[in-house]
This record gives C-alpha cells, sequence and structure tokens, in this order.
C-alpha cells in the first residue's frame, strides 16, 4: 500500500478546523471554558458530551459513542469510510457532504465522493489512457514517488513528462463509483478486463511507479510497475506488468532516429541511460523478455547496431550471449556494455558520476559479441543521438575557451587524443557520440607508478604527481604537481579539469623553469591523458568485487556432495574433531558447527561460549573455525562501540564474527544485538563537503 507522507497528514490536522466540520454538521456549539461543547452527532445525546479543544484541534464525545480524535477520525466517523478516504476527502476540501447528509453516521458509505478520473461512456483505449494521465498528475504531486525517482538518480521532469511516468496510491479505487452501483460494476469489471484492477477491487500497481509504454499510434500497448517501498511483506513481488504476452517497445521513437540502440534489461536502466544523455535507448522486458515486437521494430527501422546493456551478472550474461546470436542471425551487430561485475546501469551510473561521462566511457568500450573482428562503421554513419541539455555545456565552454580542447592541450605537436580521454575533456564542447568503434591511436606515455605518487619525464622536464588516489569520480582531477628542471621547480595543486588553474600553472611554471609557455602545455596535456587513464584503472579497481570468489573443482564439488548426503553426517563431524585432538563435549561441538555453518541462511545463528576459566572454551571455539573456510571467518580479540557501524555493507555478509572474549565485545554489545535482531546498522554522522 502507497504510504501517505507524515507531513502531509500533519498538514490536514492543522489547517482544518474540526469545529467547522461540526457546525457544517448542524452541530450548535458554545463556549464552555477554553473549550467547546455540543449535542454529538454520532449517538442520539440530549445532553451536550460533544467537546471540541480547538487550541488543539480535537474532538472527544464523553457521552455514549466515547469517540474522538483529529479531523481525520471526525471525518472517518462521520462518512463511514477508511482512513485513506478520509483523507483523500479531506484533500478535496469536502466538507459539505457532512452538511448534506443525515445527521447520524453511517457504518459505511455508500456513494463515493470523489470525483473519478475516468469517463463511463469512452473504448478502452481512451479509458487506459485517462487512468496512465491520472497516475501521472498523482506523481507529480507526491513527495514520495519522486523522492524514489531522485534516488535512483532520475531527476528530469523532461523524462517525467515525456513517458508520462506516473504513480499508484490506491486513489483511483477510492474515486470509482462503488461496485454495488450499476456504473460503478461498469467501470470496474472494464478496468479488471484491462488489467489495472484485480479481481479484488484493489489496484494492480499499487504502491509503484507506473511506466507505460506507448505503440506507434499513442495506444498504451503495457504498463510496468516498480514498488517503490522495501519494506514489504515476504514475497511481494517488486516489478509488475499487465497481466498477458508483454506488447510493444518503449522508445521507440529512437530507433526511427537512429540505427545504432542502447538496449537494457529494465526500463530504471534504460530512463538512466536518457537522463544521462544517451536518447538512443529501449528495453526488454528483463532478461527473456525480448520480445517478436522489439525483433520486428529493429527490421522495420534497420537497426544496424545494438549495445546490449543488460546486467553484469550470471542470468544478464548468459542473456546477452542468447539474444546476440538471435540478433546477428538477422544481420545486427552486436556490442556488450561491461559494467563491474554485479551492477547494472543504474547502479554504476550512481556510483561512478557523471553517468553522462562514466557510462560514454563504458559505450566507448563496448565489447564485439561476434567472431572475428567487428565490422567497420561506414563513413557517415550515424553515431548514437545525444540530446543533453547545452547551456550550461556552452557556459563551461565559453570559460575553458583556449585551454580546454585537445590542439590547445597539444598545439605544439601532432597529438592524437585516445577516446577514453572525450568524455573528460570534450564533453562539455560536443556530444559524445556512442558507438562502439574502436578508439584512435592512444599515446604510449612512459611513467614511474609508486605508492601515492606518479612521475613522468618528458626530456631534462620531471612532473610528479601525488593525491591521484583520492580521484574517484570522472567529474574532477584534483591533484598536487610538482614541475622539476635541474634544480628548479614549481608545485601546486590544482583539478586538471579546471581551464583556469591549468593557466595559471602553466604561467608559473614557465616563469620558473625558463621554458616557454607552449611547452609546458603540451606536457600538462600529456599529463592529463596518462593521469586519466590511471584514474580509469582505479576506479575499476575499486569497483571490482574485494573478494574473490572461492570456485571448487569438479571433483571437489562431487566429493563434497557425497559427504553432504551421508546419513552419518554428524557422526562424522565427531569424529574429525576427535582427530583434530578435541574430545568430548559432542553437543556444543554440533551446536556450534551448526550455528557456524547457519552464516549460510537469511536469518543465521549466533552461539554464546560460558564456562569458568581455563575450561576449554578457546580451544572449542578454534576448532570449529578451523573447520570452516578461512574467508568466511571474521575474528576480533576485541572491537570498539563504533567499530560495527563503520564496516562495508558486505564485510560480515555470508561470514561469521568471533570474538575471543566476552570483555572484548562490551562495548559493542549494543551494536551486535542490533545486527542479531535488525540484521543491518545504521548511523548518522558527521562529514566534510568535497
Amino acid at each position: 500500500m502507497a504510504r501517505i507522507p507524515d507531513e502531509e497528514i500533519k498538514r490536514l490536522k492543522q489547517e482544518i478546523s474540526v469545529q467547522r466540520l461540526a457546525e457544517a454538521r448542524g452541530v450548535v456549539l458554545k463556549r464552555h471554558g477554553s473549550n467547546l461543547i455540543g449535542l454529538c452527532p454520532f449517538h442520539d445525546d440530549h445532553n451536550p458530551s460533544l467537546v471540541i479543544t480547538p487550541s488543539k484541534n480535537l474532538w472527544h464525545c464523553l457521552g455514549a459513542c466515547q469517540a474522538g480524535g483529529s479531523v481525520i477520525d471526525w471525518v472517518m466517523k462521520a462518512e463511514g469510510v477508511s482512513f485513506r478516504h478520509a483523507v483523500e476527502l479531506l484533500r478535496e476540501d469536502n466538507f459539505s457532504l457532512a452538511a448534506c447528509s443525515s445527521s447520524r453516521p453511517v457504518k459505511r458509505s455508500k456513494v463515493g465522493k470523489l470525483l473519478s478520473p475516468v469517463d463511463q461512456d469512452v473504448d478502452d483505449w481512451t479509458l487506459l489512457h485517462q487512468v496512465i494521465d491520472y497516475y501521472h498528475e498523482i506523481l507529480k504531486q507526491s513527495p514520495e514517488a519522486l523522492a524514489y525517482l531522485e534516488k535512483r538518480g532520475l531527476k528530469s521532469s523532461e523524462m517525467i513528462e515525456r513517458f508520462k511516468l506516473g504513480y499508484a496510491n490506491r486513489t483511483l479505487g477510492y474515486r470509482l463509483p462503488i461496485k454495488t452501483r450499476k456504473a460503478g460494476a461498469e467501470i470496474r469489471g472494464r478496468l479488471e478486463h484491462l488489467g489495472v484492477l484485480r479481481r479484488t477491487g484493489h489496484e494492480h500497481f499499487n504502491g509503484s511507479l507506473v511506466i507505460p509504454v506507448f505503440d506507434e499510434q499513442g495506444g498504451v500497448a503495457e504498463v510496468y510497475g516498480r514498488k517503490i517501498r522495501n519494506d514489504l511483506r515476504k514475497g511481494t513481488p517488486l516489478h509488475l506488468y499487465l497481466p498477458g504476452p508483454h506488447k510493444g517497445v518503449w522508445n521507440s521513437d529512437a530507433l526511427q532516429a537512429s540505427r545504432e540502440i542502447i538496449l537494457c534489461e529494465a526500463l530504471i536502466d534504460a530512463l538512466t541511460f536518457w537522463c544521462a544523455g544517451f536518447r538512443n535507448v529501449t528495453s526488454s522486458y528483463g532478461i527473456e523478455g525480448f520480445t517478436d515486437d522489439h525483433l520486428n521494430v529493429f527490421k522495420k527501422y534497420e537497426t544496424e547496431r545494438v549495445l546490449i546493456a543488460y546486467d553484469r551478472d550470471d542470468a544478464g550474461e548468459r542473456a546477452a550471449q542468447a539474444l546476440a546470436e538471435k540478433l546477428m542471425a538477422e544481420g545486427v551487430s552486436c556490442y556488450r556494455i561491461h559494467f563491474p561485475k554485479g551492477m547494472d546501469a543504474n547502479d554504476y551510473a550512481l556510483k561512478v558520476t557523471p553517468p553522462s561521462k562514466s557510462l560514454g566511457l563504458l559505450i566507448r568500450n563496448a565489447i564485439w559479441l561476434g567472431k572475428g573482428k567487428p565490422p567497420a562503421v561506414a563513413p557517415g554513419a550515424e553515431p548514437m543521438v545525444v540530446d543533453a541539455s547545452k547551456d550550461q555545456a556552452a557556459k563551461e565552454a565559453k570559460e575553458e575557451k583556449d585551454c580546454s580542447t585537445p590542439e590547445a592541450l597539444a598545439d605544439s605537436e601532432d597529438v592524437t587524443l585516445p577516446a577514453k580521454a572525450l568524455p573528460s575533456l570534450v564533453a562539455d564542447l560536443e556530444p559524445p557520440a556512442a558507438s562502439p568503434e574502436p578508439p584512435a591511436p592512444s599515446i604510449q606515455i612512459p611513467a614511474e607508478v609508486k605508492v601515492g605518487e606518479v612521475v613522468i619525464r618528458f626530456g631534462d622536464r620531471r612532473y610528479r604527481v601525488r593525491g591521484l588516489g583520492k580521484n574517484m569520480s570522472f567529474d574532477q582531477l584534483k591533484i598536487n604537481i610538482l614541475c622539476a628542471r635541474g634544480e628548479g621547480f614549481h608545485v601546486d595543486t590544482l583539478d586538471l579539469y579546471s581551464a583556469r588553474q591549468r593557466s595559471v600553472f602553466i604561467k608559473q611554471a614557465s616563469e620558473e623553469l625558463g621554458f616557454k609557455e607552449e611547452v609546458i602545455k603540451k606536457d600538462l596535456g600529456k599529463v592529463l591523458l596518462k593521469l586519466e587513464e590511471l584514474q580509469e584503472e582505479q576506479i575499476k579497481k575499486a569497483l571490482e568485487p574485494k573478494e574473490k570468489t572461492v570456485m571448487l573443482s569438479e571433483k571437489e564439488k562431487a566429493e563434497a556432495m557425497v559427504l553432504l548426503k551421508d546419513p552419518n553426517l554428524l557422526e562424522q563431524i565427531l569424529t574429525d574433531f576427535e582427530r583434530c585432538g578435541v574430545v568430548g563435549e559432542e553437543t556444543n561441538k554440533l551446536a556450534g558447527y551448526l550455528a557456524a555453518v547457519s552464516r549460510k541462511l537469511e536469518e543465521p545463528l549466533a552461539v554464546m561460549l560460558q564456562s569458568s576459566s581455563a575450561a576449554g572454551k578457546s580451544m572449542l571455539m578454534e576448532a570449529i573455525l578451523a573447520f570452516m573456510p578461512e574467508e568466511d571467518r571474521v575474528k576480533y580479540s576485541a572491537m570498539t562501540g563504533q567499530s560495527l557501524f563503520y564496516m562495508g555493507e558486505t564485510d560480515l555478509k555470508r561470514k561469521i564474527l568471533a570474538i575471543v572474549e566476552e570483555e572484548g565485545a562490551e562495548r559493542a554489545s549494543y551494536a551486535l544485538k542490533l545486527l542479531q535482531s535488525e540484521a543491518e546498522l545504521t548511523i548518522a554522522s558527521t562529514g566534510k563537503d568535497p
């Protein structure tokens, strides 16, 4: 169920007067100290028992019904509706209902009092459009849904309008005529047939971001729903579609505009590319959701190249390869966009910013999926269209002027920039081409890479760079650089992507070392190219999984399965303990072993070993841990109170945390209890704004 924001509930309780609601219902109120009193309309009242406190905007019946509360409780009692329906009525400022209805409360409202967003006398094509329009308007007014889009990096009002994104918050059902009336039964039956409502009467996409897919005639061919909350009941699907086979192709205009297409696994990933400026993007409906409609549209608009941007997991890899074989059999060249392992387009764009550059870099490094060499791109073949905003780009281009272009950085030597340098140097001057064409020949720039510094030499000129390791995104290259020649030197800290700072460094270094500015400018251009290359390597390395998965051979797997299926497995485990020198304590050994193995479960067990001093607790724990893989063990003598909070998200996932003595865990006891009960830890802390 979509949640009503607390701020909205608080606003209604503060801004709408209970006194106004009571008077609209015909209650005569008299002042009684700081309160107002009158006859309660919710029971047969002859002595004033209704008390309203204007200062708190609350009401209470001291008589037979003993009801009370806020304005929301009043509307629920008076109209016989649910909490959410009462909120919707208050939002609509629909207070005249109280006056025109009976003075007696109803057990359940029979007639909807909210304006229906759909018409009775329209065809199904128009009816589905009206539902999408309603969801679209709801999203634009929903802080919760807009916050979800922002969290996913999709902060574009143009995107919301162009693709008619919406939000289903359960209010559609409240605005329809009640199903016991003829009109209500008819319209609800049609919406159920279309898949908008379920047989229970609930909205199919309730609590979901709604993304419609339009066909070439403008009709709604498919609807995708993505739940925006994660605290759902176990088993609740996060991804929803209309019932029946998938139809239509999302953003089919892109296929008409370009013969080169990025194909994503999910619509959220496709929107990520679109918001980053890569507008020639579409999506299948999951890894098995490339339909005949997709293939037919590819053929119709003569698509030549497809860049498959499926998730980088085992399922995504298999699906990408199978799809590539299918498309190449139709004469379409296929490339694979490789994200770091375990990531998808949206994950990557959120972690490596700005997305326009990081995604562009992956596109340029797309891997050919066919056999032999990739086909050459025909001269004049159109690149991927990037319809990004040019206002900010024009401003920055003006500031960069003579210092930002590749020619300015290397104007005294014929230097060709590698393709990977384009996102950081000229992305603001012209849209980055998104074609997986082979990169231009790169310059081989030798460098001495040491711990904490990089040394690059050009003749008798030496450049020492420090601080490169702190640059973990493509939008900055802030370093400390020393330029030396003999005993002369110039050192400064600057961002190499700032034209103004580069100009100052070039001028001062040339004065200190006695060179012309053109020489230092050429050197600095080469240094920048080499540092970009090293930066890319360190970012890729940082995004790779910290630990390599231990792979078992087929022989080892077979032996493990034989042991696992052995009916005497527990006896075998006890025998192995004895062989290791641990005798007795059979129950404790098995309990400890099973608790350690439970690390693989969703709700692992926890064990505390207690005994008198020198009774063998440590020996038993060491023996149990010795039976577990080394990479799955995390052992400490003691822990501070904050240590668990600052571990990585996956540092303890599926692992055993062993603490030698209880005293060593005393300061971390609160965090350990939370970790056991909630399975996660969060902490708020201050930090420096970079």
